[in-house]
């Protein structure tokens, strides 16, 4: 992070991380509070280190860190993870039909698992089909690599189609108060704006998936297949330069069972900020398809009719592209 971005960051955060000073000791500035901050979630370092690294004990460190997660919640979530405005949803559709030639995009959704300690209080649920212990980030990116939508705190064993629609995504979805009614017709059926998805979640009118691959697949379905995928990488990779950014979401999370959805949060947060604010990010030595879920086809929601007839006008058009 360049020093001008890591300015513009604590002087955002400044009015809850001020402190006043006290008879016995000065409070620490808030450039040292976010620079703690910041070293734990990007490397991961035990708070022992941490506090020897920056002159202040290890219970402190500790402190310092849950209160910089708690005030990134609270003051930059609301900013800049979001549902995008209208005037937002026209760059993003725009910007899928530019780069994948794929019509009426809104963002990619996928969920991928973020490795913790065992939970004291029903681990067993936090056990998931990789072998290993953790919670569930499920996301929506948009077509820059940025998060709006994030839903944060499923043990590692549930499926990634039930997160789904427990999640208020899935409500407004359904209500039909996620996106505006902004349609486009194709092959004679009216599409709306939908979000893509893997084999794990349902087809539905608002969330296209790839067609289940079979030796009885068509030409045009396999390009329909391979166009979904190119588009959905996009989730992917904002996965990828998610845990590149902050190693705390890599490698095994060693914070209470209670604060790593907070931790994970404001690592969303922050992923948006640095995208917003175009900072470079070191590649991962690790492929992020180590840390996801299997596309088992759970039919906790049926796939809607509406979904297959968009599904197959979409599939027609794109052949003749």
């Amino acid at each position: 992070m360049r020093r001008t971005t890591f300015m513009h960051l604590c002087s955002i955060l400044q009015p809850s991380l001020t402190h006043c000073n006290s008879r016995f000791r000065r409070s620490l500035q808030v450039e040292l509070r976010v620079a703690i901050c910041l070293w734990r979630l990007a490397t991961n370092l035990e708070f022992r280190s941490i506090g020897h690294l920056f002159g202040v004990g290890r219970s402190t460190a500790c402190m310092i860190t849950q209160e910089v997660v708690a005030a990134i919640n609270k003051i930059m979530r609301p900013l800049y993870i979001k549902t995008p405005s209208p005037a937002e949803l026209k760059k993003i559709v725009q910007g899928f039909k530019d780069k994948w030639r794929f019509p009426q995009v809104a963002g990619a959704i996928d969920g991928t698992h973020i490795c913790i300690t065992a939970p004291p209080d029903y681990s067993a649920d936090y056990y998931n089909r990789k072998g290993f212990y953790s919670v569930i980030l499920q996301a929506v990116v948009d077509n820059k690599l940025k998060f709006w939508d994030i839903n944060i705190g499923w043990p590692g064993r549930v499926h990634d189609a039930r997160v789904f629609v427990n999640s208020s995504l899935y409500q407004r979805g359904q209500d039909g108060t996620l996106f505006p009614a902004w349609t486009e017709r194709f092959e004679n059926v009216d599409v709306p704006l939908f979000i893509l998805g893997d084999a794990a979640y349902p087809l539905l009118p608002w969330l296209i998936k790839a067609y289940t691959e079979n030796t009885g697949m068509t030409a045009q379905q396999s390009n329909f297949n391979h166009r979904l995928s190119q588009a959905r990488m996009t989730v992917e990779r904002a996965f990828g330069r998610l845990k590149a950014r902050w190693r705390c979401l890599l490698k095994r999370c060693d914070a209470h069972i209670n604060h790593i959805s907070h931790i994970i949060s404001a690592c969303c947060v922050l992923h948006n900020f640095c995208e917003i604010h175009n900072e470079e990010v070191m590649p991962l030595e690790e492929t992020e398809s180590a840390f996801q879920e299997d596309n088992e086809d759970h039919q906790f929601c049926r796939d809607s009719q509406g979904g297959h007839d968009i599904r197959d006008a979409l599939c027609t058009y794109m052949s003749r592209l």
